[in-house]
């Protein structure tokens, strides 16, 4: 991503944050009896630095990787989760105080006020630990004139594992222990691979060499390889055995898989128009169509897909943005949907971005039997 679409991208972000701490702030005098200007002073820019963490911590570790900038990228993400969970908060406090007032009742509003933030701090903390344990989640699909070959085999699905300072090796071995041990025929990565950081990133895929797929393993871009630079992702996947899609149908064992990738910034071609530029070499056949985002769901249905595996969601990651992303992608932002001889699979994902924290929903890769 060049710097004028990382300013673009950072602008309205800042602007949102800082708009959430102001937010806070007012919340905090106000629930607390804050009046002395020293306490004052200290709060504010204590938010300030806090609203600028994330874009700082993020900036600090593209030109450093160690362990400090881990730590405070770590930190910093860890704040935004609960800054979202403390407003949850405010706004239940204000809920209960409206509530209570309207009964005649009298509150003890700064006792609730601490034992609400504590339970956000909390219900932040087990995101974290709910992050950082990804489940299997296992879909059964139904897939015209599957060949005989394919009958009863099973698809590892892999998206937003978003390796980078805070999800390592590590964590991409745990994913390929658990996809080994479904006994997969195929693997297939709907991309976000990466988070779009820097750094060494050849070490963070070394897992993958570990995978065992009798035909093999294949991956699409997301938007983060579009952050991160593509040659510098490609890179480190094809020093894998893994397989780069990239707008082309491949036959395996009968069954054409479609690769197509994310777009670029500035791109005007999206799916369906290169689709249609691919239509001949899949039409009328048993195919799966690997693309990161599920959108222009009609049309690719009307191209004849029969399964569409798609991430890029996370199911909005933390509650309740599962909200927003149920309306923005036509609740299509998560789960198995049938159409007809159309099916479509949103997943999760297994990382996180921002925040390594999930709340409201769960981390996953996807084991799909095919039927």
């Amino acid at each position: 991503m060049s710097y004028p679409h990382i300013i673009l991208f950072m602008v309205p972000m800042l602007l949102i944050f800082a708009g959430a701490h102001y937010v806070l702030y007012l919340s905090l005098l106000q629930v607390f009896a804050i009046v002395s200007p020293l306490v004052k002073l200290y709060l504010g820019l204590a938010l300030i630095f806090l609203a600028t963490s994330f874009f700082l911590a993020t900036f600090i570790a593209r030109f450093s990787e160690n362990d400090i900038t881990r730590g405070y990228y770590f930190i910093s993400g860890f704040w935004l989760g609960l800054l979202l969970n403390l407003l949850l908060a405010i706004a239940l406090l204000s809920i209960l105080t409206w509530v209570a007032r309207f009964a005649g009742v009298t509150l003890p509003v700064t006792v609730l006020a601490y034992t609400l933030f504590a339970l956000a701090f909390a219900y932040s903390t087990y995101g974290v630990w709910n992050a950082g344990h990804t489940r299997v989640k296992e879909v059964t699909v139904n897939i015209p004139n599957l060949p005989e070959a394919w009958r009863g085999k099973k698809i590892v699905q892999l998206s937003d594992v978003h390796l980078g300072l805070v999800h390592r090796e590590a964590f991409m071995q745990d994913l390929v222990e658990k996809t080994n041990a479904a006994n997969p025929e195929m693997v297939v990565i709907t991309g976000d691979l990466f988070d779009g950081m820097d750094g060494k990133l050849d070490e963070l895929v070394t897992p993958l060499d570990d995978i065992k797929a009798p035909r093999g393993t294949f991956f699409v871009t997301g938007n983060h390889e579009t952050y991160l630079g593509l040659d510098e992702a490609f890179a480190a996947i094809r020093k894998t055995p893994t397989k780069i899609l990239h707008d082309e149908v491949v036959d395996v064992n009968g069954l054409k898989l479609i690769g197509i990738h994310y777009p670029l910034i500035g791109e005007n071609e999206n799916v369906v128009t290169i689709l249609d530029s691919l239509k001949s070499q899949y039409a009328g056949k048993p195919n799966i169509l690997l693309y990161h985002s599920p959108t222009h769901i009609p049309e690719i249905k009307a191209r004849g897909i029969n399964l569409e595996l798609c991430g890029h969601t996370h199911k909005g990651q933390l509650f309740p943005l599962g909200i927003i992303s149920w309306l923005v992608y036509d609740g299509y932002d998560y789960g198995l949907y049938e159409e007809g001889n159309y099916s479509l699979y949103t997943t999760t994902g297994a990382g996180t971005w921002g925040p390594m924290m999930r709340t409201g929903n769960t981390p996953e890769i996807v084991v799909i039997t095919l039927k």
